[in-house]
């Protein structure tokens, strides 16, 4: 199972930093890949829903064979995430 989780940090000068992963993450050995990327400030953080319909996201699951509904699909995927964030 690999499961993508994102999220906004501060690096602070000891430079440590600590997660707190959802249940939903296995126990027992694992790889973890960190990527640093800066966030811009001036940027809103979500887009509106005409931002999402002109991204190249928008129906990328659409001609995917092994998806019978790929819509109840990424409903649950959805659902999934706003668990994690409301946990």
């Amino acid at each position: 199972m690999i499961e993508t989780l994102s999220t906004q940090v501060n690096i602070t000068p000891d430079r440590i930093l600590r997660l707190t992963l959802p249940a939903s993450v296995p126990i027992g050995p694992a790889e973890v890949i960190v990527v640093v990327a800066p966030v811009k400030a001036d940027e809103p953080a979500n887009g509106t829903a005409n931002d999402l319909a002109a991204s190249p996201l928008f129906g990328l699951w659409r001609e995917r064979t092994d998806l019978p509904d790929s819509a109840t699909y990424a409903r649950r995927l959805r659902a999934q995430a706003e668990r994690r964030v409301n946990d």
